[in-house]
């Protein structure tokens, strides 16, 4: 079948986020559903390709089925995670809270990039809104051994990270930098909005390279 045929589905945790259909939008590549979390949040994943936490996802319900999640990750499904992640879910990773760096000395900067990524978005356009630094991630992250940075910041600390050395499947993670085909209203900047839309579409588009096509069962 040709690549622009190959449908993933997605499942996305919501904390019953306003509007958040509106910024994921389903395409040739991808086809989302909504996971609405519940006291009892126990969402059957077998149905999904991949799982997307994103801004503003409830880490207490995530946490309570980390089991669950790391099943789905050892049967080779994907995980994108843009939220900074407060419990310990993420098999191998940690996401840590750390504001002791001023923002206007923040700069994004491309590590190691053999999956393509930077030929897809532009990271000087990520780095300002209107002309402020800093404004998109939060923290960094402490990454597995094996996995790839793909961003870091000026003091070399992980901000997005690849990781297919963890478990079977692949975990794309940001310091709680927000991912989205539209903003969260984030930024109005439109260089930076541009550039964080397509590198939420260049990391999809990596996951459909790197994730089969079948129901992970």
């Amino acid at each position: 079948m040709p690549l622009h045929q190959q449908l993933l589905r997605g499942a996305i945790i919501s904390n019953s986020i306003e509007g958040l259909d509106r910024l994921y939008r389903s395409d040739h590549r991808i086809q989302y559903d909504i996971l609405e979390v519940t006291a009892d949040f126990e969402p059957d994943l077998s149905n999904y390709q991949v799982l997307i936490a994103p801004n503003g996802t409830d880490h207490v319900a995530l946490y309570r089925m980390r089991d669950r999640i790391r099943a789905f990750l050892d049967r080779g499904g994907a995980l994108l995670c843009c939220d900074g992640w407060f419990t310990d879910w993420v098999p191998g990773n940690r996401w840590v809270m750390d504001n002791s760096k001023k923002t206007i000395d923040v700069r994004y900067i491309l590590r190691e990039d053999p999956f393509g990524v930077n030929d897809q978005f532009n990271i000087r356009d990520l780095n300002f809104s209107h002309g402020i630094s800093g404004w998109w991630a939060c923290g960094y992250i402490e990454a597995a051994p094996g996995a790839k940075v793909l961003i870091e910041d000026t003091w070399q600390r992980p901000l997005v990270v690849v990781d297919e050395a963890t478990t079977n499947g692949i975990m794309v993670l940001s310091a709680s930098g927000p991912l989205a085909d539209l903003s969260y209203a984030t930024t109005d900047d439109s260089k930076a909005y541009e550039a964080m839309s397509n590198l939420y579409k260049a990391l999809i588009n990596l996951i459909l390279l790197r994730t089969p096509k079948e129901k992970v069962v």
